[in-house]
């Protein structure tokens, strides 16, 4: 199994949802009071003779107008109209936004030959949510366009794609685990977003329900310990993949 990183970029997100980009080299934090400052970066995932894109990021272009996506899927040695599932763990803008491509207005799918995978209970929230994380503009055209499964609760997508039903980033946030036979690939979205949430136990403002997500960050952790899961970090600053060790009571990302 081959993962390859396709880094979107580096933002701070204030209370009014807006993704800036952000450029720890030259931008200073202070000039950005009340943000968090995060990293996106979808994954590409070579599976046996299947293409898995893991989210999609927000969906910015470069210069020219092409997806940055598109862009960092080339770099990696695939046509984006290879990829055959797109696999979302939740539909907040800054992992769905990269569902389609939008130039002037206008809308095309960005992956027309692949099948959306989306939790059901997610894809019908996303509608009646309010919240700005989520534009419906999106799910509209996806609705009426593209190729979508839907999966309910835990189970097995195919028997190398399994998903799990974790909600606490969202009531209906799913993890992916991949399994060819030899490795364990665990993608945790935002209920493992990045390796410091490992590190520290705290119960973050930004989650559904704050006190699951830490409860499944350390039992997600414990076990890619046990079963040495390369774990992907769709928010990750410093290490976008990993292994994890966990020894007297204590992680550690390698």
């Amino acid at each position: 199994m081959q993962v390859f990183t396709l880094y979107e970029g580096s933002y701070s997100v204030a209370a009014d949802k807006k993704f800036i980009p952000f450029d720890p080299q030259k931008d200073n934090p202070k000039d950005r009071p009340a943000s968090l400052f995060i990293s996106v970066q979808p994954f590409l995932v070579k599976l046996g003779n299947q293409l898995l894109l893991l989210d999609t990021g927000l969906g910015y272009s470069n210069d020219k107008g092409e997806l940055i996506l598109h862009q960092n899927i080339k770099k990696a040695g695939f046509n984006p109209d290879d990829v055959d599932y797109v696999l979302m763990s939740h539909l907040h803008y800054d992992h769905s936004g990269g569902m389609v491509h939008k130039v002037d207005n206008l809308m095309s799918l960005s992956f027309p030959n692949a099948t959306y995978v989306i939790q059901r209970g997610e894809w019908e929230s996303a509608f009646t949510n309010t919240s700005s994380s989520y534009r419906t503009e999106i799910f509209d055209f996806l609705q009426r366009n593209a190729q979508l499964a839907f999966v309910e609760d835990t189970g097995d997508f195919t028997p190398q794609i399994r998903h799990e039903l974790t909600g606490a980033h969202t009531p209906y946030h799913q993890a992916w685990l991949l399994d060819d036979g030899q490795d364990k690939v665990f993608f945790g979205g935002d209920v493992l977003p990045e390796p410091g949430e490992l590190l520290r136990k705290f119960i973050a403002k930004y989650d559904y329900d704050g006190r699951k997500a830490m409860e499944l960050r350390e039992a997600y952790g414990k076990q890619a310990a046990i079963e040495n899961w390369n774990c992907l970090f769709y928010h990750g600053k410093d290490k976008t993949t990993g292994h994890i060790t966990y020894n007297d009571g204590v992680f550690a990302v390698i």
